[in-house]
């Protein structure tokens, strides 16, 4: 015979209460400071591919309130090469001198 598995039905868990959306919360930590997306991705409790999503948003709506996202560029830790002027937020993969993969994370602040 088989035996009745008794299942334990339990009410889900409403979510966390937040006291402000996720670009809300991430543009408050980036005025007090500059942070890389792991940084703001512990801080705020998102996904790290999430962050770059959300900072490009961020960026986009932040003029209108007269303040700008800035990026510090990333660097190749090899042999120094500065990607300046690049418009992706997220770190580059390679360099593109030495084809090192090793890279400083772009970091951000508003300002």
């Amino acid at each position: 015979m088989r035996s009745a598995r008794i299942v334990a039905m339990t009410e889900p868990r409403p979510p966390a209460s937040r006291q402000a959306t996720l670009r809300q919360a991430l543009a408050a930590v980036l005025r007090q400071g500059d942070c890389t997306a792991r940084e703001l991705s512990q801080l705020v409790g998102l996904p790290e591919k999430a962050v770059y999503d959300h900072l490009a948003h961020l960026a986009r709506s932040l003029p209108a309130r007269g303040e700008a996202l800035a990026m510090t560029s990333p660097e190749c830790l090899q042999c120094g090469f500065s990607f300046k002027g690049r418009s992706r937020l997220t770190r580059p993969s390679r360099c593109p001198r030495c084809h090192a993969t090793r890279m400083t994370e772009p970091v951000f602040q508003i300002r």
